[in-house]
């Protein structure tokens, strides 16, 4: 091998290779090992880095006259065939190994499952499939999964107690779903700021989501005072008189989905006060569900309400609460979410204090003698107009 000429190709081919596309650097890689003659097939190969089998497979190409289609870097149906194919029971093992450790089927309100990608990948690879984790994160998200990493505080209650609470929320969602009675998931959206940032006296926003799962409606008051459970209530209450009522006229049972991480004992009484005030001013029981620690992106309100109004407003300057509401009302995607929004002007209390007294009016029932994740309140006066 001349070692003159393989070093003025490789510099040649240094200029020239970041200009090229796929199919280019194939045609001009055959060209210069056809001006070479013999041996300039493994002389390319050597200062490019392509295979021999592309080089050859261009140097081909060049002399049958092949032209590909314009936009097209190969010929249709050509390259590596995607691992779906190429392995065709791999996604049909990948359902049965997330199925194991995911409650529900397919239909679920709610699916996960608390295995990385990385272990998936393991699992299958010991099952002959190989794949990678990158692979397998991909499928996932085209399967509608969500991956989630735990950025929050540490939980106490360990894998096997999410999974449990998991199931109880999602038997809990099904059967109510079943029986036609509300469904509806909340959580308090991070703080918006209209106006300029740099106007202090701007107030903030805090938008409440109320996402109703059989309408896939969602709801949202914006408050312009701080987020207390009494802020919570109202906007629950909101929506159960603007849109609850009339879509549930025989309902004597709502069920509540809830992120109940951050929330210290102050804020749960008030929640629980307020809770049983609107139980006994609808005659409605009230039951409600936390997910564990660090899971709240499981919550329906935030993967199916809250992540589209953020896209709606995303580059739209906030200049008041009116723009907020008008940015959030005319949030909808392909499911045909529609979302009302309203203006909550009202000052709620912050941090305020309940008594053991007060405590004592909320008639509630748990689910377990010892679990502060499932419970009923049930509505201590008869029905107020």
């Amino acid at each position: 091998m001349n070692v003159d000429i393989l070093h003025e190709m490789i510099e040649k081919i240094r200029l020239e290779w970041p200009l090229l596309d796929e199919c280019n650097r194939r045609m001009v890689a055959a060209n210069y090992a056809m001006s070479l003659g013999f041996g300039g097939i493994s002389l390319l190969h050597r200062a490019c880095g392509l295979s021999r089998r592309t080089i050859a497979r261009g140097i081909r190409d060049i002399q049958g006259g092949v032209v590909l289609p314009e936009g097209r870097v190969r010929a249709p149906g050509a390259g590596r065939k995607a691992i779906t194919v190429s392995d065709p029971h791999l996604l049909s093992s990948l359902e049965d190994l997330i199925n194991l450790q995911t409650q529900g089927d397919t239909m679920s309100p709610l699916r996960w499952t608390c295995e990385s990608t990385r272990t998936i990948a393991a699992q299958l690879r010991r099952k002959k499939h190989q794949v990678s984790h990158a692979k397998i994160a991909q499928i996932l998200h085209d399967l509608h999964y969500s991956l989630h990493s735990s950025r929050k505080g540490c939980d106490s209650t360990g894998r096997s107690g999410k999974d449990a609470q998991f199931q109880h929320i999602n038997l809990a969602v099904r059967k109510c779903l079943a029986e036609n009675i509300p469904v509806i998931a909340v959580e308090t959206k991070r703080r918006n700021s209209p106006g300029s940032y740099s106007a202090p006296a701007v107030l903030r926003a805090y938008p409440y989501g109320i996402y109703d799962l059989r309408h896939s409606a969602g709801f949202v008051n914006a408050g312009s005072n701080d987020d207390t459970g009494g802020f919570a209530i109202a906007s629950i209450r909101g929506w159960w008189y603007l849109e609850g009522r009339r879509l549930y006229p025989d309902a004597e049972t709502i069920l509540i989905t809830a992120n109940g991480e951050g929330n210290d004992a102050l804020k749960f009484r008030l929640w629980n006060l307020e809770l049983q005030k609107f139980a006994n001013q609808t005659g409605l029981r009230i039951s409600v569900c936390y997910f564990p620690p660090a899971t709240s992106k499981w919550n329906n309100v935030e993967h199916r309400l809250f992540s589209f109004t953020a896209s709606n407003w995303r580059g739209e300057p906030l200049q008041d609460y009116e723009t907020n509401v008008a940015l959030i009302s005319r949030t909808a995607h392909a499911k045909e979410l529609k979302v009302m929004c309203r203006l909550d002007r009202q000052n709620y209390i912050a941090f305020r204090k309940v008594s053991d007294k007060e405590m004592q009016e909320v008639n509630m029932e748990r689910a377990h003698p010892d679990s502060h994740q499932n419970y009923l309140i049930r509505p201590s006066t008869t029905k107020q107009s």
